[in-house]
């Protein structure tokens, strides 16, 4: 497995400072949760790790620079990343959409062929996203959050070694988010994991570390009960995320 390494990470825009000077390691196998307050620079971090943004620093997956990498090589590299909203072919099959994905690599005239046997690697997703049964089926008809187990699936077909994950429970029913964290316990058995989050019960239930940002800056990082503790975070983002909660409590009693 391979492991993250940000240093002096900047991105900047028009003048504004997104992301400001972020040092960050993520260590082989890890399930890393990415939290703070909205425009903390959570997601433009990750964009700057796939190359959708210019930045500034060092950002180095298995020991190989990304910076000044286009994204199709920083994906070639084993990193892939999902959206807050699902990005699958609704109109083909779950297992379409993973021998799609599968096959990124193939020529065109490969793809077009109709294959007697499944590739090893799409049985595997299929098992590991617990979509298996549903394989024949049209992926615009799956829940919410299989189009979002589905998703990550293809980029397991891919042999992504570093997913991030981009706000993966978001809309999802409780029974969802509970099979979303088990899915992301499995993957980061033999891969790493960031994730992008704003549910905190969530993070609590799943995270193996976690990193805080605020304006741009890396506030607070270590295991859950750690950062939890920090008086920085409970003032900054964990006191702010409670009161809300509380009064979302009180409104609905």
């Amino acid at each position: 497995m391979s492991g993250l390494e940000i240093r002096r990470l900047r991105v900047s825009f028009d003048g504004f400072t997104a992301v400001d000077g972020v040092d960050l390691d993520v260590r082989p196998g890890d399930l890393r949760f990415l939290i703070g307050p909205n425009g903390a620079g959570k997601t433009t971090l990750v964009d700057a790790v796939t190359g959708l943004v210019k930045a500034e620093g060092s950002v180095r997956f298995d020991g190989e620079e990304l910076l000044g990498r286009s994204v199709h090589r920083i994906a070639r590299s084993g990193i892939g990343r999902t959206f807050q909203t699902a990005t699958v072919f609704e109109e083909l099959t779950v297992l379409q959409n993973l021998d799609i994905a599968a096959g990124a690599g193939r020529s065109m005239w490969t793809m077009l062929r109709r294959r007697k046997d499944v590739p090893e690697s799409v049985v595997r997703a299929l098992e590991t996203i617990g979509l298996t049964d549903l394989a024949d089926s049209p992926a615009g008809t799956l829940a919410h959050g299989q189009k979002q187990w589905l998703e990550i699936g293809m980029l397991l077909v891919q042999d992504v070694r570093l997913l991030l994950l981009d706000e993966p429970v978001a809309g999802m029913s409780h029974d969802e988010r509970e099979a979303t964290g088990a899915l992301l316990r499995r993957i980061s058995e033999e891969r790493t994991v960031v994730v992008i989050e704003h549910d905190m019960d969530f993070m609590r239930s799943f995270a193996r570390s976690v990193s805080v940002l605020h304006a741009g800056r890396l506030l607070s990082e270590g295991t859950v009960a750690e950062v939890q503790a920090d008086p920085k975070v409970q003032e900054v983002y964990l006191g702010h995320a409670a009161a809300t909660e509380d009064a979302t409590v009180v409104q609905e009693a």
